[in-house]
């Protein structure tokens, strides 16, 4: 019964968005992105001869969480191809190129039909879900064809539906997974008390993923000119929500101080009417690629706008400060990023469910503020001496490096396993 309104429940989110794509770009692109998904996938695959891995991904910031296991695999696998698939398209539109996929699509919707047919196709000899991902039908296709599947750096609340007495629905997917590798204490502690028994406390591969970040960050030449020995704020992925807060703190800090302002979203409009309320001069990173802009003047402007995606992860080596965006109301987005550079970091209220928010906070090098006044107050006292709190921000991701060799040491057990199982008859 509960399978009945979990698939009514897909289908009637599938329909909405195609009543809505022609109005919302996201919505199309979601839509538009899974036409044809048989016949394209069948085409990628025409003459494969390797067995597959299969990786999934929701969005963006779970693909960079997922990246140091894919890449280790990678290696630790060379026959292997991998296919990784995204939910939405936030992470498929940035990632689609991305070199370390042999092939890269949009998930089909979860139906019955779309599970079958997507497993028959792919004939995946292990599966990653990544964090958060949870799709039934394709986790009871996996389990009936033997496959083994992993779910890595997941967290979990007592508040979700797998711990309530009316949730053996939910629980039953949880089941499905051969072996769950948890951030913290208390999601491995919720799991054993459903009698989950194959789980492991591994940490957040997100770790691993800045610490690579760090090691391989990119000189950008115009972030390098534009900071000019001046401290530096950098905002990352910022909504219009905490530029109500960052606008009026900006104009009001009356110490030297320069920003690097990176938008979640990138709208032209949006971002011209920040810039006219800032008293700052302010400059946009697109305008200083131009033949006939003026490179001598970068230094002259107190913030830059970035207005391209895929550059915010190197720009923090230039940040004494950062603010991370989203605790407003859409979801805190990544602060390792930039606490592995070593760095306050400032971000709204709504922390609570991201485990290294929550951490960092405790250790006493991130602050959460809900105004403009407050930032005011917190940051003049970081920015008085922030020695100590950008330590603690570096040793924080350093003593968390490791998840991934966990994950590989499971992946390297149910492999030796898988070989001695019975084959999948696809």
């Amino acid at each position: 019964m509960f399978a009945g309104f979990y698939n009514t429940g897909i289908f009637v989110y599938q329909n909405l968005l195609r009543l809505v794509a022609p109005f919302n770009p996201k919505a199309r692109q979601w839509v538009d992105g899974r036409r044809n998904w048989i016949s394209n996938l069948t085409a990628k695959l025409a003459g494969n001869n390797s067995p597959i891995a299969w990786f999934h991904a929701a969005s963006l910031g779970e693909f960079e969480q997922g990246r140091p296991v894919i890449e280790a695999f990678r290696t630790q696998y060379p026959g292997y191809k991998i296919l990784l698939t995204f939910f939405s398209p936030s992470g498929y539109e940035v990632r689609k190129n991305y070199d370390g996929a042999d092939f890269i699509m949009y998930l089909p919707v979860d139906s019955p039909a779309n599970a079958r047919s997507f497993v028959t196709i792919v004939k995946p000899q292990i599966a990653f879900f990544i964090k958060y991902e949870f799709w039934y039908n394709y986790l009871r296709e996996l389990s009936a064809a033997l496959v083994p599947v992993i779910s890595f750096s997941a967290i979990f609340r007592p508040d979700q539906l797998f711990f309530k007495s009316y949730g053996g629905f939910y629980r039953t997917m949880l089941h499905y997974f051969d072996h769950i590798l948890v951030q913290n204490q208390e999601s491995l502690t919720l799991l054993k008390s459903i009698s989950l028994t194959r789980v492991t406390l591994a940490g957040d591969t997100r770790f691993d993923r800045v610490a690579q970040v760090a090691t391989a960050k990119k000189d950008i030449p115009v972030a390098k000119a534009f900071k000019n020995g001046m401290p530096v704020l950098v905002i990352g992925s910022a909504w219009p929500d905490d530029m109500k807060v960052l606008i009026p703190f900006l104009n009001q800090f009356d110490k030297p101080l320069k920003a690097i302002i990176a938008p979640h979203e990138i709208h032209d409009e949006e971002i011209e009417k920040w810039r006219t309320e800032l008293n700052q001069p302010s400059v946009r990173f697109s305008q200083t690629q131009l033949s006939s802009f003026d490179q001598s003047t970068i230094p002259s402007f107190e913030v830059l706008f970035i207005d391209n995606v895929g550059m915010l992860s190197s720009l923090y080596q230039y940040g004494e400060f950062a603010y991370i965006g989203g605790a407003f109301k859409q979801g805190l987005h990544n602060i390792l990023e930039a606490a592995t550079f070593g760095m306050p970091i400032f971000f709204g209220p709504d922390y609570d469910k991201f485990q290294e928010a929550v951490d960092l906070v405790t250790e006493g090098a991130a602050f959460p503020i809900t105004t403009a006044k407050e930032l005011l107050e917190l940051f003049t006292r970081q920015y008085v001496d922030s020695a100590d709190t950008a330590q603690i921000s570096r040793n924080y991701v350093q003593r968390n490096i490791g998840a991934t060799a966990q994950v590989m040491q499971v992946v390297t057990h149910l492999m030796s396993e898988r070989l001695n199982k019975q084959k999948p008859d696809y």
